[in-house]
């Protein structure tokens, strides 16, 4: 079988939640590139315009829907609606997320309510909704999760401590994990990407503070740009990856491995 095709999305609903920039935007430009219609849903809907005239510029068939995914009971809603309008959801990208910068002790409860909340409880509803209500009754579908390198490890000696979030895209590697046992009888892989830093609204504090000590600990010496994650995302939204499943993939410089 020649190889093209299994990278080929052409027909394909792709659903990207925090969509409309930064590294959601950038997976919506691969996997448009390769043929899939692309969902985009974020909270702003001035960045959701300018990503979908963005997209369309490029080719690339979309469709956004302003959402807040910590607001619950608007989630499957917001899914019910993408179906009734392109009929299925073949692949999810789970993007959407926070941070919070404090120290633990100082943490406040609302910040960490919100942080796990949107990254990890969100996450947990939309991919719930998409698998129940697209992917399990056609047997097939792509889940792909953005966690993070924080997920495997603490905060280096001297950075912005991150406790709530690093433990949330923990919960999201292992969520990966054992979903992806559970829903492989339907057809169903999950994967997730695990970015290194990015230069993102979400990180501009954490790069402001420490981009020096970062780039010191990254043996490829910089930081991640906006074609980074594209192959890795094309790969595992596509057949290219039909054999793999539960793996958390790090996108990060090789800093993990220093």
């Amino acid at each position: 079988m020649p190889l093209k095709p299994l990278f080929d999305l052409t027909g394909k609903v792709a659903l990207i939640t925090g969509g409309s920039r930064g590294l959601g935007l950038q997976i919506a430009e691969a996997l448009g590139e390769y043929g899939a219609k692309v969902v985009l849903t974020a909270r702003k809907q001035n960045e959701l315009d300018e990503a979908r005239a963005h997209l369309e510029a490029l080719g690339i068939e979309t469709l956004t829907i302003r959402n807040n995914l910590t607001e619950f009971e608007t989630v499957e809603p917001m899914v019910q609606a993408i179906l009734a309008q392109w009929g299925q959801i073949d692949i999810l990208v789970n993007n959407a997320g926070t941070t919070w910068g404090a120290k633990t002790e100082e943490h406040p409860l609302d910040a960490w309510n919100k942080v796990i909340n949107l990254n990890l409880t969100g996450l947990f509803l939309v991919t719930q909704a998409v698998g129940r209500l697209s992917m399990i009754p056609r047997k097939s579908g792509r889940i792909v999760n953005v966690a993070s390198v924080a997920g495997f490890q603490g905060n280096g000696v001297g950075m912005i401590p991150t406790l709530a979030y690093n433990t949330s895209k923990g919960g999201v590697v292992n969520l990966t994990r054992t979903l992806a046992a559970e829903w492989a009888a339907y057809g169903i892989t999950v994967n997730s990407i695990c970015p290194g830093y990015f230069p993102t609204k979400m990180t501009k504090g954490t790069l402001a503070y420490g981009e020096e000590r970062i780039l010191s600990h990254t043996p490829l010496g910089r930081l991640g740009n906006d074609q980074d994650l594209k192959g890795v995302a094309l790969l595992l939204a596509s057949d290219a990856s039909a054999f793999m499943t539960g793996q958390n993939i790090a996108v990060d410089g090789g800093a993990m491995i220093v």
